[in-house]
């Protein structure tokens, strides 16, 4: 789909999905076990569900689905850190994850992170930079959407959160390029969660549509950025449903294009969009709206 509507996509990996059986994942996690409060939030915890490689257990490791990936046009290879880590839960510091980002970066180099859980950690951003780390997706500028942890996602957040994803409540959440911040490195800030299909709320589908279409108007109209974003997992159940919602989402996009030159572009495209402008090569012009899709 992403090919038939020529999409450029950033997908966040997680390391250890690059390991080819368990031994080799055993090798980086024994080096890092992360001491949260919560012991839950390490993966070393959890090992004994986990097979021996891809072929048995396909849900732990996916190699093949990486290259996948990498051998299909315009997506980008990003992190999500190597073990899915936590960056503002108690118990981990800055020193676990350097190791984790040794780890991660041992597998191969990328330019753009994401968070897990969207725990933007603003004290680590410069041990981001020492790795190579071009860009982060940021939150939105909202209360709702502030960077949480485990005991500070109140279910007043949750449940605004999930009322905007139907009706504007915080915003559209469009981005000028002029402020998208670049120090450490760039914040690409999200636009939108694409929340997945739900028959409880089925009923709100053509809301939840005309939310993210309006939003995606707003910024192909003012030269704007939109930064859409999900889990791949997210469309694991009711999967017709929700790739027949992605698609309703790219044919707009698409309409814009065509009507507003609105342009597709992964995270490392808009690093590098921001590197020209910076240099002042280019003329005022260069300024056309684009969305990063992820």
């Amino acid at each position: 789909m992403f090919l038939k509507y020529d999409i450029h996509a950033t997908w966040a990996i997680v390391g250890m999905l690059y390991c080819k059986d368990k031994q080799e994942l055993l090798s980086y996690l024994n080096k890092m076990d992360i001491p949260y409060d919560n012991a839950a939030f390490s993966p070393v915890k959890n090992l004994s569900n986990v097979g021996e490689n891809e072929m048995v257990d396909p849900y732990h490791f996916g190699l093949s689905l990486i290259e996948m990936i990498r051998e299909t046009s315009n997506q980008e290879i990003g992190t999500h850190t190597f073990s899915h880590y936590y960056c503002l839960e108690n118990g981990q510091s800055k020193e676990h994850f350097i190791k984790d980002l040794e780890a991660d970066f041992s597998l191969g180099k990328t330019a753009s992170l994401v968070f897990p859980r969207n725990q933007v950690n603003q004290h680590y951003l410069h041990e981001c930079k020492k790795f190579g780390v071009k860009a982060y997706r940021g939150n939105e500028k909202n209360w709702m959407y502030k960077a949480y942890t485990s005991e500070t996602n109140s279910w007043l957040k949750r449940l605004c959160r999930l009322i905007d994803a139907y009706v504007n409540i915080s915003g559209e959440h469009t981005y000028s390029l002029k402020n998208i911040e670049t120090d450490p490195i760039v914040n690409i800030p999200s636009s939108r969660f694409l929340r997945p299909y739900s028959s409880k709320f089925s009923f709100l589908e053509k809301l939840r549509l005309r939310r993210i279409k309006k939003g995606l108007t707003k910024a192909a109209k003012k030269n704007e950025l939109y930064h859409l974003w999900w889990h791949p997992h997210n469309f694991g159940r009711n999967t017709k449903e929700n790739l027949q919602f992605l698609e309703e989402i790219l044919k707009h996009v698409d309409y814009l294009k065509h009507k507003y030159n609105f342009q597709s572009m992964h995270m490392r495209d808009v690093t590098e969009v921001l590197k020209i402008i910076a240099s002042k090569v280019v003329e005022k012009s260069y300024y056309f709206p684009f969305i990063v899709v992820f």
